[in-house]
């Protein structure tokens, strides 16, 4: 037990310092930008009609602490960053906290639970799969799996929205009903994020699910054929206990390391599909501070969040590892 303490210990200053490095790239991308943020605001209030000077940049920038050195921004950036504040928007003028306000924990849900959908369904029919001799089965899953890895998620969503508004009048556009968008949040707030969230869960997941199946088949095939599953068979196990003491416990280790990077990977073609369904969440937020409004503040705060959150996950995927696999729970004793 005190092996394992230990273990999460070191797992945990890691990703403290994984985070730390990963903020210090950030603000320095954000600082290599072409202007800073007091140049950008007043550049933005001059395209609204308004006349700027010399001197209204300079106040600018004593009033934002910009004409302090390199580090000591950096510093105060990461202290508020751990404490979930990220000053203001530079085009905006909103605190980023504030406009976040709960699109980061909805984007966040949304993402986890397409990793959660995919991955409820590839293990156990990626298991069926790679254990059955049914061609007629191995086939058709196999076809399923390459139309999901073929098909990009946005022309999904598009079928999707023409079916559902051609044959039922509804676009299924947004994440709320109109009388719950600006509503402060109760019960029936949160049903009706049910009732919206299913289909960007769906699209996201459809590519995940595939990209995890032919994983998980290509792992459980690898191990089903090794000796120490042969020796098993001899004594006596087989069928359902066979597969899942055996082979699906050392194949799922890979699967379970991944997990970070696959909600990367979602996370990545979020801002796409928020884009088709009209979706005012983060991923949206972040490609409109990238592309249109060159927000670097509201841009390197979304991705801190979200490397904060793969780290996050990442940390508990390798602490959930060593519970399964008994390899990694021998190498934290030894």
């Amino acid at each position: 037990m005190l092996q394992f303490a230990r273990f999460t210990a070191i797992r945990a200053a890691l990703a403290l310092v994984t985070l730390v490095i990963v903020s210090l790239v950030v603000f320095s991308l954000m600082e290599l930008v072409p202007g800073d943020c007091a140049e950008r605001y007043l550049a933005y209030k001059n395209t609204q009609g308004s006349a700027i000077t010399l001197a209204d940049i300079e106040a600018e920038r004593a009033r934002l602490g910009l004409d302090r050195p390199f580090l000591t921004r950096w510093a105060s950036w990461l202290a508020g960053a751990f404490q979930g504040e990220f000053g203001d928007s530079c085009i905006l003028r909103v605190n980023i906290a504030q406009l976040l306000g709960s699109k980061f924990w909805i984007s966040l849900a949304i993402c986890l639970g397409s990793l959660v959908l995919a991955y409820s369904i590839a293990i156990p029919v990626g298991i069926i799969s790679a254990a059955s001799k049914n061609p007629l089965l191995n086939n058709s899953l196999r076809f399923v799996s390459y139309l999901g890895l073929a098909m990009p998620n946005f022309l999904l969503a598009l079928m999707i929205m023409l079916v559902s508004t051609v044959y039922f009048g509804e676009t299924l556009t947004g994440l709320f009903s109109p009388q719950y968008k600006d509503a402060p949040w109760s019960l029936d707030k949160f049903l009706d994020l049910l009732k919206h969230a299913w289909l960007p869960i769906f699209i996201l997941g459809w590519s995940a699910t595939a990209f995890a199946l032919q994983t998980v088949r290509a792992l459980m095939s690898d191990e089903i054929g090794k000796l120490y599953v042969t020796a098993a068979a001899a004594r006596g196990i087989y069928g359902r206990r066979l597969l899942w003491r055996y082979p699906a416990r050392h194949a799922l280790g890979p699967i379970v390391n991944s997990l970070g990077f696959d909600l990367n990977r979602i996370f990545n073609e979020l801002p796409i599909v928020a884009l088709i369904l009209t979706l005012t969440e983060m991923g949206s937020l972040l490609l409109d501070a990238l592309a249109r409004s060159n927000d670097q503040q509201l841009a390197g705060a979304i991705i801190f969040l979200l490397t904060a959150s793969i780290v996050a996950v990442n940390f508990l995927t390798e602490i959930l590892l060593a519970v399964i696999d008994p390899r990694v729970r021998k190498s934290i004793i030894r």
